[in-house]
């Protein structure tokens, strides 16, 4: 299925050093509240798969692995293959779908930017918010359009504009008092893949065609209660309270919580978001 292959392109250098670093741990080590912040989105997402009982999948940013696994459980005569770059977050999707009894779910540290994986043997590709962040997008999905065979599909989550997520513009200003420059579409970064002409124009350079969007907007849940999301927040953001004196930090605090008690619901602590769900089919030769 794989080769041996799996030096991380020096684009994904960055990359490599926070995934597989203090930003994997704290992602492994939260991962249900994690998965709890984009649990809307998954059913209309993993409904755009059409994973079918035989396909072969390819979950890419797979995180701990609830993409992976639920791959694995709607192809029960399939496999599916999650790859990511942090090798903690890896052991929890390992352990999870040990746990789970899912012998079909498969992990492996790479990058899938360069991975040479074996061509035109997918049927799927997948990622949940995982695929914003190559450092060379033309030169990953092109890779992964090598990897699925003619009509295989490939089915992304990814965020619409800045602007429509009221998540990151509302604890960007809140934490680090003011809004940050938003990179243009096709930096790397959680904004990449906001603008659908730019993701045609990629994806049908590279192999894909019949590019479809389907926009939706659902809740970030950031926990059950205004305590518990102020404190899963900063220890994902703390890294905006960098520079600011120490009263500013505590205002900052101070204001984040309040924030989460504005959002406050008996479903729990939901800030609103928006995100494209985009499918796509390999071309035949």
């Amino acid at each position: 299925m794989t080769t041996a292959h799996r030096q991380p392109d020096v684009s994904n250098a960055e990359q490599v050093a926070a995934w597989d670093g203090t930003e994997g741990s704290y992602w492994a080590s939260h991962a249900i509240a994690f998965d709890r912040t984009v649990e809307r989105y998954q059913p209309h997402f993993h409904a755009a798969a059409a994973i079918r009982t035989h396909h072969r999948v390819l979950d890419i940013g797979c995180g701990t692995g609830l993409t992976t696994r639920e791959a694995a459980r709607s192809a029960p005569n399939g496999e599916a293959l999650g790859v990511d770059l942090s090798a903690q977050m890896l052991d929890v999707a390992r352990s999870t779908a040990t746990s789970e009894g899912l012998l079909n779910a498969h992990f492996l540290q790479a990058d899938a930017q360069t991975y040479r994986f074996e061509p035109a043997y997918f049927d799927a590709v997948i990622s949940r918010t995982g695929s914003m962040f190559f450092g060379r997008p033309e030169i990953a999905f092109a890779n992964l359009a090598r990897a699925l065979h003619p009509g295989g599909t490939l089915t992304l989550l990814t965020w619409q504009s800045f602007a429509s997520n009221e998540w990151i513009s509302a604890l960007t200003s809140t934490l680090m008092g003011q809004l940050p420059p938003t990179p243009p579409p096709g930096i790397p970064g959680p904004f990449s893949l906001s603008d659908p002409d730019l993701v045609r124009r990629l994806l049908e350079s590279v192999g894909f065609d019949d590019v479809q969007f389907e926009g939706r907007q659902e809740p970030m849940i950031f926990g059950s209660n205004a305590s518990e999301a102020q404190t899963f927040a900063l220890g994902l953001l703390h890294w905006m309270l960098q520079g600011r004196t120490a009263p500013e930090r505590e205002q900052a605090i101070e204001s984040l919580h309040q924030l989460m008690v504005e959002h406050e619901s008996p479903s729990g602590v939901g800030l609103d978001s928006a995100a494209w769900v985009i499918t796509a089919r390999r071309t035949s030769p």
